[in-house]
């Protein structure tokens, strides 16, 4: 089993992703809130269990992953963040550079945890990587998320394919 670090901010803690928060991520991915804007549809038992999966071995391939996102005072679970490298077949292909990503049980919506969370992802990945460029992409209408991108430096650069989404890269200076 591999260390994943843990990062802490003000009121979260992230830590790395175990097959105990299976429970957790199979009710988060199967509201259809929180699917609307990634997946399309409320996600099988089966499908989060290999998303589950997936997130270990990101960790254990690539040195990065996504982090489980908890409350730091009660171990609640919030969701998820961090990066993955998911070979998309896109018009603009991101070429190895992670793609950060977020997703919260709407229960903890409006609360700016994920904008807490995803500064604190960036920074964790400016620490290990410098100023390699990091992407993320949102679907135009998924204003809450495109506040978040906004809210963490990120900019908008050019269309792609993948469920007509937007990608977005950080400003050069964000992460300073």
């Amino acid at each position: 089993m591999i260390d994943i670090p843990a990062i802490e901010t003000e009121r979260l803690r992230l830590r790395g992703p175990a097959v105990r928060d299976f429970e957790s991520l199979k009710e988060l991915w199967a509201h259809p809130e929180v699917t609307r804007f990634t997946t399309g549809e409320p996600q099988t038992p089966e499908q989060t269990w290999s998303r589950l999966l997936r997130s270990i071995g990101h960790s254990t391939a690539l040195d990065f992953g996504l982090w489980i996102i908890e409350d730091e005072l009660t171990s609640e679970f919030i969701g998820e963040s961090g990066f993955a490298d998911l070979h998309r077949h896109i018009e603009a292909p991101l070429d190895g550079m992670p793609e950060t990503g977020w997703i919260l049980h709407p229960s903890k919506h409006g609360k700016g945890y994920a904008t807490e969370a995803v500064k604190a992802v960036l920074n964790w990945g400016h620490q290990h990587w410098g100023h390699s460029p990091v992407a993320c992409l949102i679907r135009p209408e998924h204003t809450a998320s495109l506040r978040v991108a906004e809210k963490c430096g990120f900019t908008a650069r050019r269309p792609n394919n993948l469920q007509e989404s937007t990608r977005f890269d950080p400003a050069a200076d964000a992460l300073t």
